[in-house]
């Protein structure tokens, strides 16, 4: 392997980094907002993401604790998922990169994924039942919009997947040719 490609490599770690504490922050946000959401919500404007469902839980609790446990869920997961990424990037070595562990990653990383986009349709679904009656849930569609992406991307990342495990079965069985 060249220079250029550790180099990127490690500045592909980095970016995995920020993206990974940018997430873990936005996830805490919004659990703190959550908590500030049913014990004071007079302090609601002064928080972080300002998330603001006071008016679905003063009429209707359980549209308020389902579409936050959307929310709450997608976010950890994407939290979760760099946090995979993270691991993978620490155990990938770029001169053997065929092994079971990083196999292993790579699937996991293709179900975090799946679960991210099938979480974020039903809770957009769910959100248009709860808008159904009477709430305004325009705000929320930035919590679950790109759930088709992480649909089609858990389609990719997990053909990726069986190519590095068909490719660690063709490394083991050319080890034990030789």
């Amino acid at each position: 392997m060249s220079k250029t490609d550790y180099t990127l490599f490690i500045i592909l770690q980095v970016f995995a980094w920020i993206i990974f504490v940018g997430l873990s922050i936005e996830a805490g946000g919004l659990i703190v907002n959550f908590v500030f959401s049913i014990f004071s919500p007079d302090m609601l404007p002064r928080l972080y993401n300002k998330l603001d469902l006071t008016g679905v839980f003063s009429r209707d609790s359980t549209s308020f604790y389902g579409l936050y446990s959307f929310i709450l869920v997608i976010a950890v997961l994407k939290a979760v998922l760099f946090y995979e990424v993270i691991k993978l990037t620490w155990t990938l070595k770029l001169d053997h990169p065929f092994t079971q562990t990083v196999a292993r990653q790579i699937a996991r990383i293709s179900y975090f994924t799946l679960c991210i986009g099938l979480l974020s349709f039903m809770g957009r679904q769910f959100a248009k039942q709860v808008e159904r009656g009477g709430f305004n849930t325009s705000v929320l569609d930035l919590y679950w919009n790109d759930s088709q992406a992480f649909v089609l991307m858990a389609a990719v990342i997990y053909i990726i997947a069986a190519i590095f495990k068909r490719g660690v079965e063709l490394q083991d069985e050319h080890d034990l040719t030789v």
